[in-house]
């Protein structure tokens, strides 16, 4: 069972820190598919090293309870460069707090399952909550590299067996 999300994305840079990576965001076609697109360059001069593309479950970022899915579930295309998936809920109080995922994206569209049991806590000893989803973040960070990432549809998943219990 799958919930199809509309996000609205937005872009991200580590300029908020003081860093001067540099990016954009577009919607287009890309590799053949309508798809955001994050592009640019990730640098670690200035105490940089982030872009990102980012959206709120929610407006004005309330709490989302995805308490009855198992995760998320997104199609990407990609550099074959490391990436991660964040996410962030209404029980962190810290920018630098999350809950992520490391995955490779490859050049080919590939869809991508990120289970609610795989998050990595990150600076918080919070365990993750889907009765808190407030934020979900794609990000090329922490070192030099070229960013080609492009994500055309996201989705929360239920696993089979999970709907017959």
């Amino acid at each position: 069972m799958h919930k199809l999300i509309d996000p609205e994305w937005e872009y991200v840079p580590d300029a908020v820190m003081g860093g001067v990576s540099t990016g954009q965001m577009m919607q287009g076609v890309v590799r053949g598919r309508t798809a955001r697109h994050l592009t640019g360059d990730v640098s670690l001069e200035n105490n940089g090293g982030f872009i990102q593309m980012a959206f709120d479950f929610c407006p004005q970022g309330a709490p989302f309870d995805a308490s009855s899915w198992d995760g998320l579930e997104l199609t990407l295309s990609g550099n074959a460069q490391e990436y991660e998936l964040r996410l962030r809920t209404s029980d962190l109080d810290r920018p630098w707090q999350s809950y992520r995922i490391v995955f490779d994206a490859l050049p080919e569209w590939t869809t991508h399952r990120f289970a609610f049991a795989d998050l990595e806590q990150h600076r918080t000893d919070t365990p993750f909550d889907s009765q808190h989803l407030r934020r979900c973040g794609l990000v090329a960070v922490g070192r030099t590299f070229t960013v080609d990432l492009a994500v055309s549809m996201v989705r929360l998943y239920r696993n089979a067996a999970a709907q017959t219990s």
